[in-house]
Formats: C-alpha cells, structure tokens, sequence
C-alpha cells in the first residue's frame, strides 16, 4: 500500500469528522498536523485512530496509540508499521 493510498484513506475519514473544517483537508501532507493545522480536539484522535483501523483493517497496540505523534505521517507510519506485524 502506498503511502499517498493511505493519506487519501484518512481524508476520507476526516470528512466524516464534523469538528474538521473541510476546507482544511484540500492539500494534506505528510506533514499535516491533526491538532495545529486542523484543529481536531485531542479527544476526536481516538475516534479517528478507531475509523482508521477499521478503514485499514488494522490493529494499532495500545503503546502506538500513547506515542502516536499528530502528524499525518505518524499515522502513516503506524499503518504500515501495523500492516507489516500482521
């Protein structure tokens, strides 16, 4: 799975988040930030990690989940990383 595969995956699920501006998701990059650039308040990350699993059909561990960073492409990395233990 490409990288930019799962960054178009995850603006899919942004777009179902009603607290993101859907303006901000035109142009997401690695280096977007979910709380600096989109404003997701932090407790919207665990219902985004949990559509991200199920969109991915992955299971990210707990400990990933503590140090996941708020980047987009430390979600990426987390998918990949999850896809590979699979």
């Amino acid at each position: 799975m490409e990288r930019q595969e799962i960054i178009d995956g995850l603006v899919e699920i942004l777009k179902t988040v009603r607290t993101i501006n859907p303006d901000k998701l035109a142009g997401i990059t690695e280096e977007t930030d979910f709380i600096k650039d989109l404003n997701t308040p932090s407790t919207e990350m665990i219902n985004i990690v949990a559509k991200t699993e199920q969109k991915f059909d992955v299971e990210f561990e707990d400990d990933d989940i503590d140090n996941l960073g708020s980047k987009v492409k430390n979600v990426v990395d987390l998918i990949l990383k999850s896809k590979d233990r699979a």
